[in-house]
């Protein structure tokens, strides 16, 4: 790699987030934990399933935490303990407190995907495929203690082919965003990226889908 490898805590849960994670690790950066949603029953026994990231973490023989709430004063004190330079964070499904946004040396990055400011929120690839859009894309952002309104960092778009689906278009786009998430932890390290801020009043919201 071209950089200096950066001390990172990665925060995910959906399948969306483990490129990311996984091209962390392939570029050699040092992920010191991995934060993860608490594991969820499912089926009629209720059994307790990890995430997907929590899964990847594990093979990867990575440490893993499970907060329920980030905002916990417990988990803080472990994170501020950890003292990475970078914070990576895609689909993992909680808030962040700006006293957790601030604690990186370098950057707290968040991998979205959608070509913000459009599509903020939970869904933004299966809203963009029922609202009919012709392309879609993955958008770093410098986060904040809001839903995806921090500062642009890059930007990369994708045409959305005739027979994609939310699932081939997220493969799509997770590959992109682990990409997109090594190019601007580079472009930070180096000091050639800029903070673009978002114009709110072209913002649209990418709420959850109700199954």
């Amino acid at each position: 790699m071209s950089i200096p490898s950066q001390r990172t805590v990665f925060m995910g849960t959906a399948e969306f987030a483990v490129p990311s994670l996984r091209a962390l690790l392939s570029a050699g950066h040092e992920v010191v934990a991995v934060v993860t949603q608490p594991d969820k029953p499912q089926g009629r026994k209720q059994i307790l399933v990890p995430s997907p990231v929590k899964q990847c973490a594990e093979e990867l023989g990575l440490t893993v935490l499970q907060p329920r709430r980030v905002r916990a004063e417990s988990f803080q004190r472990k994170m501020f303990a950890l003292a990475p330079d970078v914070l990576a964070v895609a689909a993992f499904g909680q808030i962040v407190p700006q006293s957790l946004l601030d604690l990186p040396r370098i950057a707290p990055i968040n991998v979205h995907g959608s070509l913000l400011p459009k599509y903020r929120g939970a869904a933004p690839i299966q809203r963009a495929l029922i609202a009919g859009e012709s392309e879609t894309g993955v958008t770093t952002i410098w986060m904040d203690a809001t839903l995806d309104t921090g500062d642009t960092l890059l930007m990369e778009s994708l045409p959305i082919a005739p027979d994609d689906t939310s699932g081939t278009l997220a493969q799509k786009l997770s590959e992109m965003g682990a990409s997109l998430l090594l190019k601007t932890i580079e472009g930070l390290v180096q000091r050639s990226l800029s903070r673009t801020p978002q114009l709110g009043s072209l913002s649209t919201y990418a709420a959850m889908l109700e199954l």
